[in-house]
């Protein structure tokens, strides 16, 4: 997995079709800080973008981000294209964003691989510059990060993961916030609890979904049993 390295921009590609909308990001992500290392307007161009960074000098970039329907068919091409490099480049950071709530293109890029450093978002949510910005970051680290309307919506399939059914609603409401990227203090302040009984509530999520302390990544895992459980 790609690392930024503390105190740096990230190096990022933005692949979407629409000029205005991918001019549009790339203004965001460079006042923030970043730098915008290759464009793409179509699924093909990402993956000759994406395969000539990681043949480069400096490597893959910290993050990819890129709509989901794009040419040459305008159905799920950006998506077919996001998880043939994380086939090819395991743990690439991956941010989709799309006009479209569609779970099944979330779940789609879940099952890509299990070492997190994946998002969804919506469209609209790229307006809430802040809110993006920690998306993007998260996504960049290796977190995970769902679109809230997105996890609304799989939380009305049916639980598939039997460790699920261990969680107390209040943990279930915990690992649901951490699925859309809240960290602890802002998961207690939602819940108007205090933060030490967030830590217990994350705690006891670890220990339900059989995540012991030697597991890596044990947040991350914990997310994507929720998501990949729930659909």
């Amino acid at each position: 997995m790609t690392q930024t390295r503390e105190g740096d921009g990230m190096r990022i590609l933005v692949a979407d079709d629409a000029a205005l909308i991918r001019a549009g990001l790339v203004g965001l992500l460079e006042r923030a800080g970043h730098q915008v290392v290759a464009e793409a307007g179509d699924a093909p161009e990402l993956i000759a973008q994406c395969t000539r960074l990681a043949d480069g000098p400096d490597g893959l970039p910290d993050l990819v981000i890129t709509d989901v329907r794009m040419p040459p068919t305008m159905t799920d091409d950006g998506l077919r294209a996001a998880v043939q490099l994380r086939d090819a480049y395991p743990g690439l950071p991956m941010l989709m964003v799309s006009q479209y709530v569609a779970p099944a293109y979330a779940a789609t890029l879940l099952e890509t691989n299990a070492v997190g450093g994946v998002g969804y978002l919506l469209k609209e949510r790229v307006g809430r510059v802040a809110d993006f910005m920690r998306s993007a970051e998260l996504v960049a680290a290796g977190e995970v990060v769902m679109d809230p309307e997105v996890v609304a919506q799989l939380l009305n399939a049916r639980r598939s993961d039997p460790r699920l059914s261990r969680l107390t609603p209040r943990e279930l409401e915990v690992l649901s916030l951490m699925a859309k990227g809240a960290a602890n203090q802002q998961i207690a302040r939602q819940l108007v609890i205090t933060p030490a009984a967030v830590a217990k509530h994350v705690a006891n999520i670890f220990a339900k979904l059989d995540l012991g302390p030697d597991e890596d990544n044990r947040r991350v895992r914990a997310v994507l049993a929720y998501l990949n459980g729930i659909r």
